[in-house]
């Protein structure tokens, strides 16, 4: 919603961090991260009012407390931010049972904003969808991108991916030019008849899963644009490599490292492993994030020591090899993380559940 980006923009100028807080969420999970992030004030809708648990936050509805906001001064703030401060904490599926909050601060975002209008050619005469839900740190792919470039932003209603009747309508109605999404939705956009009236679609950029050979084929037949390949966890700030996508490849790798962000493939013994050789991807630069909130340990574990410079490196638990050319082949996960339509699923939360 318009509210919800509004309330972020405020937040970041004062100088706070923003947590986003699905409603779709299980009571029992909101509480946790509400209570876990010790949030003093939440931004909200005075619908979705019912639905929060009990907290200690000031609630704020924007949406109906204009006259509680309009006795606050509307001098324009001198924004205290810099790049080590904290930008955001989206919290991910947490192998103990229990969800872990991400801190990512605004130094990593800005590197990855900075590449994005670079490689995309991000300018004012752009038009870029936002339908991705803010509790998946893409969304801060699609609003910062837009409103850094110039770009024009196209807000979707709530859960809008999930209607791809109502997506394709928007892209045509809208004339979207920039479209990101997960390749389980892309590939229900492509078995769709309409979405080969989107010729308005520039370029595309799929990322939260592994993009198949089939599904690339299957794009380049239906429609006349570019297609990436984009890969990055939530503790690399979005996007730590990019492939742009060719019609008859073969092999369909996650590309390159983004500008100011390493990638190493190791082995067990944190050595670099032969070109070609399966290894855990290990991320490192500056869009690393602060490690998890209130976890010294797991951050610790995951945010290891840079073994041949200065700095960290996060420990990804993905399995990929280094093409001969320069690429990265993505090959799967050491252990149990699962993904949803590129939500991140640790089972060992479901077993605890259970």
């Amino acid at each position: 919603s318009f509210e919800m980006i509004i309330g972020i923009l405020g937040i970041m100028k004062a100088g706070g961090a923003y947590v986003p807080l699905d409603p779709n969420y299980p009571p029992e999970r909101l509480d946790y991260m509400i209570s876990d992030s010790a949030i003093s004030l939440l931004l909200t809708q005075q619908s979705l009012v019912q639905f929060l648990p009990e907290n200690q936050a000031e609630i704020l509805c924007l949406d109906t407390d204009w006259s509680r906001i309009a006795n606050y001064s509307q001098e324009n703030l001198t924004s205290p931010v810099k790049p080590e401060n904290l930008a955001y904490v989206i919290y991910t599926s947490g192998s103990t049972g229990k969800p872990k909050g991400v801190m990512n601060i605004h130094r990593g975002i800005c590197n990855t904003l900075k590449y994005n209008i670079d490689n995309y050619n991000l300018n004012s005469e752009e038009r870029i969808l936002q339908i991705t839900p803010f509790s998946f740190d893409v969304s801060v792919w699609e609003v910062f991108s837009s409103l850094t470039s110039g770009a024009n932003l196209v807000v979707a209603k709530p859960d809008g991916y999930k209607d791809i009747d109502y997506l394709i309508d928007l892209i045509v109605q809208e004339q979207v030019t920039y479209f990101t999404c997960v390749p389980s939705i892309l590939r229900v956009f492509l078995q769709h008849p309409k979405s080969k009236d989107c010729h308005c679609l520039k370029r595309v950029i799929a990322g939260g899963e592994a993009l198949s050979y089939e599904l690339n084929q299957r794009f380049f037949q239906q429609l006349n644009c570019e297609l990436y390949n984009a890969y990055g966890p939530t503790e690399a700030a979005v996007d730590a490599t990019v492939w742009c996508c060719q019609p008859n490849s073969q092999l369909i790798p996650i590309g390159r490292p983004i500008a100011n962000a390493q990638v190493y493939i190791l082995d067990s013994y944190l050595q670099p492993v032969p070109i070609g050789v399966a290894g855990e991807l290990h991320i490192g630069g500056m869009g690393l994030a602060r490690g998890y909130l209130n976890q010294p340990e797991l951050t610790a574990e995951k945010f290891i020591p840079h073994p041949f410079a200065q700095g960290k490196l996060y420990k990804t638990g993905d399995l990929a090899r280094y093409l001969p050319e320069g690429n990265i082949e993505y090959l799967g996960r050491i252990d149990n993380q699962v993904k949803l339509r590129g939500l991140r699923i640790e089972l060992g939360e479901i077993q605890t559940v259970l």
